[in-house]
């Protein structure tokens, strides 16, 4: 009786499939039909009639939480066979067949496989890796699919290419890999004898002495003092012979086997030739020349009788007393002594000197401190001065002399290393200014003033006059950049030249520059800064060498001083009254260690600039260069704060300022934005634009001489600052050499008065 059609007894098969594709069994392979999926399923992937499912690579059990696939999984993951084959060796009477054991990997990610045979010390058969790695397929007639992880196991056998393999053992990993993918292991095999390899056994065991070997270790030496060699400096004195004469040798003694090589210097036009060496390394005896020996005369080791046989089968007695050895005497390291004299084949070579390494080993091997070289020639005779014509007056002394040391004038070389360090980085100018003036008896020329710049890249001196109002006189370049003689030298001379150096210019000093005589009054703050810095070369602004000479002054001058300088009841002097105690003392100061000691100890009061005097020069400015542009601003400062707390980073305030190109000197932005700063580094913007806007908050109407007296406040108080920079740094490139501008004479002649030394703290 037929079943009714209910629900799950329907008898349609392809209900539950999803696939209904169909696999191509047929293709042209070279224009030719031809059959190529024979081992494709059928429809919707089922095996058709007849068909087996043939698995291509190794089936592991999924782990828990792992997607990963087997390349990934089981990376760098191998397992490890002992197996062994055996090998027939025909028309061989020692062996029959062969046992040759090797190892087989079975690679994990791939399932490919790798044998590979240890090799054995006097194999004489090619051993290493006998099947490399790749997939290996099963034998006939499965040769269509491969070798898989399920086809290992221990104590049995596998086919590769025709060779049988029977694995014996495994390593740890490979058994407890196996065992968790629950492969039942079978027990351990053992290796069956190799008749040939026993007897190759038992022919070594024999010929092994029955005492004790007597080993001769050289290897502990090699490796201690490998490629350590000692080099000492010797002299053979071969004048006695006919043509002969002293020669200079270098001797090499290498600690790594006690060998000797023997270089000879040859020096150029000597008329020898240049040989590679003088002796070749090897050891040198100390009795040379020595008489040959037969051979087997000389051994290793002596025997003492002989029983049996010659050859295989003989005992041989060996003598460990040595009596009838021949013995030599080596030179080692401990006959090489300073002063002593070594035979090298019969010629007396004596050592004078050595190394630093040498004296080294030989201070900490033998503890000998006494290493004063041998003195076996004469000093070399003094090189006669050659004659240098005088200077004719043609280009300059250098390049006239270049001329006279060769037959190619080649130009004189510049100090590239000072030229390099010593000019100007950045805002540091490596350029000392100094305040002179004439030493005539001319009225009007004594009220001149003069800049003389020194360069210490090259050691030039540049000399510029700014121009003075109503003074009758053209103000401008007075000097050209160039060295300068000193006075009082002969022109046409075969001497070089003296000229000034950066020691010759300080406070005080005379110059006699092109037959005008110039007395040094002043210098700017960066000369003064650069000579505190650098006193190993200005001794005038070394304040132990200021110091000292105070106190060489006689008692009742010291006592004078004293008593003079007690009359205040601070305990504080003003710089005139100090400095004409010091002249009157006539302790040897100069003017410029005057200013020095002044320096040192002055007290200079810190005056803060008014915070509405400087908002005012800034609007001013601002109104001058027509800048209206705070509504932007405002609207940047704005964008910036995140935090719509009101202030912003004082760092980010002054690129905002940049970015607008707010026309201030850097110096008044930088002291209003110091005003405005708080305790935690930030700036109020809204009051800070309130403060320069001076379209809806204008300031008073500012003078001339308010505006000079905040430029002046803020050059007092970052005066620090301006240790770094150039003079007139304010005013511009005031280079001498370059403009003619009134203000440097300003600048130049108020150093002393601005940053006047004050009280002095005695």
């Amino acid at each position: 009786m037929a079943l009714p059609l209910l629900p799950g007894f329907s008898i349609n098969k392809n209900l539950s499939k999803d696939k209904f594709h169909k696999s191509q069994h047929f293709d042209y392979s070279n224009g030719v039909p031809m059959l190529v999926g024979s081992e494709k399923p059928g429809i919707g992937g089922e095996l058709l009639l007849g068909q087996k499912h043939k698995q291509k690579y190794s089936l592991f059990p999924k782990g828990e939480n792992s997607n990963a696939p087997s390349w990934v999984a089981f990376d760098k993951q191998v397992l490890c066979f002992d197996a062994f084959f055996q090998e027939v060796v025909p028309q061989s009477k020692e062996e029959k067949y062969r046992v040759r054991k090797c190892k087989i990997y079975f690679y994990l990610e791939d399932d490919t496989i790798q044998v590979v045979e240890p090799e054995l010390k006097n194999s004489g058969i090619p051993q290493g890796t006998l099947i490399r790695r790749h997939r290996i397929s099963l034998p006939h007639p499965n040769d269509d699919q491969f070798y898989n992880v399920h086809h290992f196991n221990i104590n049995q056998e596998m086919v590769l290419y025709s060779r049988t393999f029977k694995i014996m053992d495994c390593d740890p990993f490979t058994r407890n890999f196996l065992r968790k993918l629950g492969v039942r292991l079978n027990p351990t095999a053992s290796v069956p004898e190799d008749p040939y390899c026993n007897l190759r056994q038992e022919m070594e065991e024999s010929m092994k002495p029955l005492r004790p070997y007597e080993r001769q270790d050289t290897l502990k030496q090699f490796l201690d003092h490998d490629r350590n060699v000692l080099c000492f400096y010797c002299h053979w004195d071969d004048s006695e012979s006919m043509f002969g004469d002293p020669r200079e040798l270098i001797m090499h003694y290498f600690l790594a086997d006690d060998t000797i090589e023997i270089r000879e210097v040859i020096y150029p036009n000597s008329g020898r030739d240049a040989t590679p060496k003088f002796l070749h390394r090897s050891r040198l005896p100390k009795h040379a020349p020595i008489p040959i020996h037969q051979p087997g005369e000389k051994t290793d080791r002596t025997v003492l009788n002989v029983f049996g046989p010659m050859g295989h089968g003989g005992r041989y007695i060996l003598d460990s007393l040595k009596t009838g050895a021949v013995k030599e005497d080596f030179y080692k390291d401990r006959d090489l002594t300073f002063g002593s004299v070594i035979n090298v084949w019969g010629r007396r070579v004596m050592i004078c000197d050595c190394d630093n390494f040498t004296k080294a080993f030989y201070r900490t091997k033998y503890g000998v401190e006494d290493f004063t070289p041998v003195q076996y020639k004469a000093p070399p005779a003094p090189k006669p001065a050659r004659p240098v014509p005088p200077y004719n007056g043609f280009g300059s002394e250098e390049d006239s002399l270049c001329s006279c040391q060769g037959l190619l004038p080649k130009p004189p070389q510049k100090d590239f290393k000072k030229l390099m360090e010593k000019d100007r980085q950045g805002l540091d100018s490596n350029v000392l200014r100094f305040v002179g003036k004439m030493e005539t008896d001319n009225p009007i020329d004594k009220e001149r003033v003069f800049i003389i710049c020194f360069y210490l890249s090259d050691d030039t001196i540049a000399v510029f006059e700014p121009t003075q109002r109503n003074s009758g006189v053209i103000g401008g370049k007075f000097l050209e950049r160039s060295r300068v003689k000193k006075p009082g030298q002969e022109l046409f001379k075969s001497e070089k030249s003296e000229w000034f150096t950066v020691q010759d210019l300080y406070v005080g000093a005379q110059l006699l520059l092109n037959k005008q005589s110039f007395k040094l009054v002043d210098a700017d703050e960066y000369a003064f800064n650069y000579m505190e810095q650098h006193v190993e070369e200005f001794p005038r602004a070394n304040m132990g060498t200021i110091l000292s000479k105070i106190k060489s002054i006689s008692e009742d001058k010291k006592n004078q001083l004293l008593a003079m300088v007690s009359q205040g009841d601070t305990g504080m002097i003003q710089y005139e009254h100090f400095r004409s105690l010091l002249v009157a003392t006539d302790c040897g100061l100069s003017e410029h260690e005057i200013m020095m000691l002044g320096r040192s100890y002055s007290e200079r009061e810190q005056t803060e600039a008014n915070m509405g005097m400087m908002l005012a020069v800034a609007q001013d400015q601002l109104r001058k260069k027509h800048f209206e542009a705070f509504a932007e601003m405002i609207r940047a400062f704005t964008h910036e704060d995140r935090n719509r707390t009101g202030l912003l980073p004082s760092k980010d305030v002054r690129t905002i300022c940049k970015a607008f190109q707010l026309p201030l000197p850097d110096d008044l932005l930088r002291g209003i934005l110091k005003r405005y700063e708080k305790e935690s580094e930030e700036i109020d913007f809204h009051a800070f634009l309130s403060g320069i806007n001076w379209r809806e908050d204008p300031a008073p109407p500012v003078f001339a001489e308010d505006v000079l007296k905040v430029r002046e406040l803020r050059i007092r108080k970052h005066r620090a600052d301006l240790s770094d920079i150039p003079p007139c740094s304010s005013y511009g490139d005031m280079d001498p050499c370059k403009h003619s501008n009134t203000s440097y004479v300003h600048n130049a002649t108020y150093v002393h008065h601005l940053y006047g030394y004050g009280m002095i703290n005695v």
